[in-house]
């Protein structure tokens, strides 16, 4: 996969394909126009530059994903605590802890996920 996030209008697209899959991509076309906006070239330009990507696939106009949602969003997750916080998950925490408040019920998720990790 490319070592970028997707923009907006591509993950509106790919929310899309994980919604639907598989998806013949004349139906693909369709819903992108009714919840997009978007014309039939749009639509294949992104699905082109996407399966490229490898994060989804057109075999026979059936279009399918190599990469789920939450693969994706770990990846993406990763490329951002190694791109904007020197790969530590510690300063990735605290710069969002320190801007929004954790409920109780965040905080025991993360306890108890940081005693699993160990």
């Amino acid at each position: 996969m490319r070592d970028n996030m997707l923009s907006e209008s591509e993950m509106a697209f790919a929310k899309i394909v994980w919604e639907n899959e598989p998806v013949r991509s004349g139906e693909l076309v369709k819903l992108c126009s009714e919840k997009l906006g978007w014309k039939k070239p749009t639509t294949y330009t992104v699905l082109r530059n996407l399966c490229k990507a490898g994060i989804f696939r057109n075999e026979d106009t059936v279009v399918s994903a190599v990469m789920s949602l939450e693969e994706y969003m770990a990846q993406e997750s990763n490329q951002i605590v190694n791109d904007r916080f020197d790969g530590s998950i510690y300063k990735f925490v605290t710069a969002f802890a320190e801007k929004t408040k954790l409920s109780r019920s965040q905080i025991e998720e993360l306890k108890k996920f940081i005693e699993e990790c160990e």
